[in-house]
């Protein structure tokens, strides 16, 4: 038996995960929240809080369980720069932080555009080349300073290794630094000043290296216990049914953000200006994709409801067209720039969770339809236990959709990548209801129109 630990980091929670080998289910797992620290300097990445965290419950599964291998999965648009002793040179950015859009012009003369990237411009520091730019220019000591540059996953396999890397599903994640087309780094990164000091780019499913001999003493590991390259989160989802698939499909890993990723779908236009990109899948292909902030949408709506509807709140809301309309979270997704409007009021909290529930499947839609996926539809994450929005979706999707039975999708997928066969995760057929085919119909028309 093959037990794999897991650090998964969100952009909400900070997780470790046990997951067992055969049978790809959670043995354990342990939260924390990534709550940002405030500066000084800027909002930042409490890693040292992190790290305690996962070293105490590292040693705490072992002594349980026994641990065979580590993962690393984490949210993208993240990098940590190290100086030459290994250190943390500057704390590492909350991608949220609005600090560099006060130099998106002299940034935007500098990044390469779509064409060689697949990578849409986006606020704040949601491109990581905007974060390094923005770094570098307003700390010029920095660039002396910086020795190395690894993107998150690699991160944590640098302090639990020693190793160096960054991995290209990372680098495929909107960073304005990856060529998805030529698997290799965009000119951005010479423009930058960075291409003897970003660390090599490796695929996620190598063997980074061993564990550091004191922190096997330290945990009780053993010390030639192995440490993955490490993977981004969405493409942690993704990984499990790209192993197992020939024919075209599409996996939505949801959390505080919805990714939507289609592998052998129809060849669309792809519009940067609807949140639309090329992701890196962990095999180092171009995955077509599209976004939007669906979790926090979902937390700002039902603000701590934790109604769950009736058969007649679900027949209210469709036959009043009860509905909410793009955006809750106006600065990312497909409508962009569009501002959130009710048609009609909800009479209680069960008709707000159905109409939000829906909205949420129907945004999933738009995302689908903008990437060209074809074939089923796989959803990962906390969305695939939310029945409204799974039947909604499955009234849109003539090829189908099923959900997985893990509880942490990320963690499954990041998992995989320590074991030497593919073994397709059991997902289970979401019946589709042919009822809300004109609520579907409806809320796409009033999205359109606004």
């Amino acid at each position: 038996m093959t037990h794999i630990a897991v650090i998964d980091i969100g952009k909400t929670n900070a997780k470790l995960a046990l997951v067992d080998g055969e049978s790809l289910t959670e043995l354990a797992v342990v939260t924390r929240p990534n709550r940002s620290l405030p500066g000084p300097p800027w909002p930042h990445t409490d890693l040292e809080g992190h790290w305690q965290f996962f070293l105490h419950h590292l040693a705490a599964f072992h002594a349980s369980h026994g641990i065979d291998a580590i993962s690393v999965t984490t949210h993208g648009a993240a990098a940590v720069l190290l100086d030459q002793n290994g250190d943390v040179a500057v704390p590492m950015l909350d991608y949220e932080h609005v600090g560099p859009d006060g130099l998106a012009a002299a940034y935007d003369a500098l990044r390469p555009d779509f064409a060689q990237t697949g990578s849409a411009r986006l606020p704040h520091g949601l491109n990581l080349g905007a974060q390094l730019h923005w770094l570098l220019e307003i700390d010029p000591a920095l660039a002396k300073r910086v020795a190395h540059v690894v993107t998150y996953p690699q991160y944590w396999g640098w302090r639990l290794t020693g190793e160096l890397a960054t991995d290209v599903t990372s680098l495929g994640c909107h960073t304005d630094l990856w060529d998805p087309w030529q698997s290799r780094f965009s000119s951005l990164v010479e423009r930058l000043g960075l291409e003897e000091k970003i660390a090599p780019a490796r695929r996620s499913n190598e063997v980074l290296g061993q564990l550091r001999p004191e922190l096997a003493a330290s945990t009780g590991l053993r010390s030639d216990t192995p440490v993955m390259v490490g993977i981004h989160d969405s493409n942690a989802s993704l990984y499990p049914y790209l192993l197992g698939n020939e024919a075209a499909f599409s996996v939505v890993s949801t959390g505080t953000w919805v990714v939507c990723m289609s592998v052998g779908g129809d060849r669309v236009p792809l519009d940067p200006s609807r949140d639309v990109l090329v992701n890196v899948n962990a095999l180092g292909q171009p995955v077509p994709s599209a976004r939007f902030m669906g979790g926090r949408e979902y937390e700002t709506i039902r603000s701590g409801s934790d109604a769950v509807p009736s058969q007649s709140d679900r027949e209210a809301v469709r036959k009043v067209g009860l509905m909410i309309l793009p955006a809750v979270e106006s600065s990312s997704g497909p409508y962009q720039g569009r501002k959130m409007a009710w048609i009609g009021s909800p009479e209680n909290q069960g008709q707000q969770m159905v109409a939000l529930s829906w909205y949420l499947a129907l945004m999933t839609q738009t995302c689908l339809d903008l990437t060209g996926a074809r074939g089923p539809t796989l959803v990962e994450g906390p969305f695939a236990r939310n029945p409204d929005y799974c039947t909604m979706l499955a009234s849109l999707r003539p090829e189908g959709v099923r959900i997985a039975g893990s509880a942490t999708g990320t963690s499954t997928g990041a998992a995989m990548l320590c074991l030497p066969r593919a073994t397709v995760p059991k997902t289970t057929a979401i019946a589709a209801d042919a009822e809300l085919a004109g609520y579907a119909r409806d809320w796409t028309t009033a999205s359109v129109a606004r």
